[in-house]
């Protein structure tokens, strides 16, 4: 063991790392460096963590080789586009470690003070909420059909009834902290409630329930720090769970759904229904178009601008997209990218795809700025994005994206949507933008057409 002037010094500087990771992580350009910043503080923390009492290391040694292995298998394993599903899981082990130490702290310690009580209900209920929900959203983004939206009558009241429940027992738990029962009782309410949480929020609203998420497991971590009395468990947790506040507020405003909205899954999106017939009347005047006729519209384009989407993850296609950026530019072409908050299935996403390509982060404009220029556009590119250019969200008022803030690319003098197919996006709705009189289709795999276009326009 080692003084605890030590341990709380080794704390302080984790602490001041785990902020300057946050900080890092701000700026694609610093992003590697914060990244380090967090995993050495990860690391000071933990060793010091061991070092605070008498430990067998035994299991601890065995639990740090079972958990390498795992991280190496999906670290291997993920491609860019599950991504968004490990995150998801990652989120759920987090909120389920939290309630786990929390329950054993409590079965080791009957004279647990008042405070530490609270504190322990309170990683019992957010871990356990965290858990379940984490792996319904993974369920979802996986597109599971055991995880289709499920709203059951009354649902607002049953998620109501759920919570007072769940703060019922921890009065009880608070008043007799002997009664453990209780605490796996609020586990067991918590894991309902996470499941019934989730499961009615539609898929286009996963970015914001990924975000939520993972502010519910550093609110947990914080709960359970306080449990441990580990300063740095609460510093970090509180970290993760205010940046993850902060980060579902903004997809909730990029979504146009409130947060209480996504609280109680209430929130829009998911599946609607339209027959065939209405479906065809939609895609009614769709025009197609090949790579030779694109690469004769880019080189008399004096600006184009790509808005990427998930297909664009699917076809690993931002390699090729980053070529065709050079060559554009090359021939003294504007070439810039429209990104929407919660294009993709998380937070980010496209950023991340694109910053891996090494397509400089000046190029990337958000929304808000790409809409503001949208009509001065000569050619938009749609790569496998759907429902954030769909314009049915400024037009019908009963639609399950009507309001979202979306990209304006029907405005732009020429729009090439790049597809496999017509089919719909998450929110499960046609996009009359595919049949718009300045549209045209190019069908096929997004990283295959994109390479064909630049073949095109290199003549090859």
């Amino acid at each position: 063991m080692i003084s605890a002037e030590l341990i709380d010094l080794a704390y302080l500087v984790a602490s001041v790392l785990f902020i300057m990771a946050l900080k890092g992580l701000t700026h694609p350009r610093y992003a590697v460096r914060g990244n380090l910043y967090g995993a050495i503080g990860m690391l000071i923390a933990t060793v010091a963590t061991m070092l605070a009492a008498d430990l067998d290391f035994t299991w601890i040694i065995i639990g740090m080789v079972v958990g390498t292995a795992a991280g190496i298998w999906y670290a291997v394993k993920t491609k860019m586009t599950a991504m968004p599903q490990l995150v998801a899981l990652l989120n759920g082990y987090g909120g389920g470690s939290s309630l786990l130490v929390a329950g054993v702290e409590l079965a080791m310690r009957p004279d647990t003070p008042p405070m530490e009580l609270i504190a322990t209900a309170a990683s019992g209920l957010i871990g356990a909420v965290t858990f379940s929900g984490s792996f319904v959203a993974y369920a979802k983004l996986e597109e599971m059909k055991i995880a289709r939206d499920l709203r059951l009558p009354g649902q607002q009241a049953i998620n109501g009834l759920l919570v007072v429940l769940c703060l019922a027992a921890s009065v009880g738990l608070y008043l007799q902290p002997h009664w453990i029962a209780l605490y796996w009782l609020i586990v067991v309410l918590s894991l309902v409630l996470g499941f019934f949480l989730v499961i009615g929020i539609g898929g286009a609203d996963m970015p914001v329930v990924i975000s939520l998420l993972n502010s519910y497991s550093g609110m947990a971590a914080a709960a359970t720090g306080f449990v441990l009395s580990n300063n740095v468990l609460i510093i970090s947790g509180a970290l993760v769970g205010a940046s993850g506040i902060i980060l579902t507020q903004i997809m909730c405003v990029a979504m146009n759904r409130s947060l209480s909205n996504v609280l109680f899954g209430a929130s829009g999106g998911g599946s609607a229904a339209f027959s065939k017939q209405e479906v065809d009347a939609v895609y009614a005047t769709v025009k197609s178009t090949s790579p030779e006729e694109v690469a004769m519209m880019l080189e008399v384009a004096s600006r184009v601008v790509i808005i990427p989407g998930y297909g664009m993850a699917v076809s690993q296609a931002q390699h090729a997209v980053s070529d065709l950026t050079e060559a554009l530019m090359e021939r003294q072409i504007t070439v810039e990218f429209g990104i929407h908050p919660v294009a993709g299935r998380m937070p980010g996403h496209m950023n991340v795809l694109l910053a891996e390509a090494d397509i400089p982060y000046e190029l990337l404009k958000e929304m808000d700025e790409i809409n503001s220029t949208m009509e001065q556009c000569d050619v938009a590119i749609v790569l496998g994005a759907n429902d954030v250019v769909n314009p049915v969200a400024r037009q019908a008022s009963n639609s399950p994206i009507a309001g979202m803030p979306i990209i304006n690319v029907d405005k732009a003098r020429t729009v090439i949507i790049i597809k496999r197919s017509l089919s719909p996006g998450f929110a499960q709705i046609p996009n009359p933008l595919f049949a718009a009189e300045n549209s045209l289709m190019l069908y096929g795999d997004g990283r295959h057409a994109i390479v064909e276009i630049l073949n095109a326009l290199q003549g090859k």
